[in-house]
């Protein structure tokens, strides 16, 4: 299974990710780890990729693209992948449309305003890494360790965020509607809950 996962900063898309991985056993390709790698070690890639980010410009798509082709490669003899942070515009999304035949794009659906609700309350733990929320737990859920507050986490960044999203991520949307790839999912409750809904959508894609 090749997937897509779409969504607003903040929609749960990593969080979704990391349960289908361990249910179904799917790859998670994410463009935010590909870049981290990749500036790392150095490689060719990273290095031209640093260039456009010192210069507090975006990098290019041709950079992104050769990132997740050397991804894809890797990947061909997986069960199956998920794309997350990947394509983000429409250039990008007919790129990936002439490399590969998607099984589908789940869209997690969420109100800004969740959002930014969602997001100024995460907490990050700094010893193992775990994303939960303060308004829930003092203390790392799963190791005990203590919770912080991202710094991009704040009311101006997420909206600023937003705002990319909106122009130039979601004109992806009606690209894969009309493709017949888009599977739509409410993004709101639990993360359990969500991924019962996740799960309900794929299998009835199968059938």
């Amino acid at each position: 299974m090749k997937l897509v996962l779409l969504g607003a900063p903040g929609a749960g898309k990593g969080t979704q990710a990391a349960l289908l991985k361990k249910e179904i056993g799917l790859d998670h390709i994410s463009t935010g780890d590909l870049f981290r790698h990749n500036l790392k070690n150095s490689t060719p890639l990273g290095l031209e990729a640093k260039k456009y980010m010192d210069a507090g410009q975006l990098v290019p798509d041709e950079i992104v693209m050769n990132m997740v082709s050397e991804k894809l490669a890797d990947a061909e003899n997986t069960e199956g992948f998920m794309l997350d942070g990947f394509p983000r515009t429409v250039a990008q999304a007919e790129f990936l449309d002439s490399k590969i035949n998607l099984d589908g794009v789940v869209l997690f659906n969420i109100s800004d305003e969740e959002i930014v609700t969602r997001l100024m309350d995460r907490a990050v733990c700094r010893s193992c890494g775990s994303v939960t929320q303060f308004s829930s737990h003092e203390k790392c859920p799963d190791c005990g360790g203590e919770l912080y507050r991202r710094d991009d986490d704040n009311e101006q960044t997420i909206r600023s965020r937003l705002k990319v999203f909106h122009e130039q991520t979601e004109p992806l949307i009606d690209f894969y509607r009309t493709k017949n790839l888009l599977l739509e999912v409410q993004a709101t409750g639990k993360p359990e809950e969500i991924f019962a809904r996740v799960l309900s959508l794929l299998n009835h894609d199968k059938n």
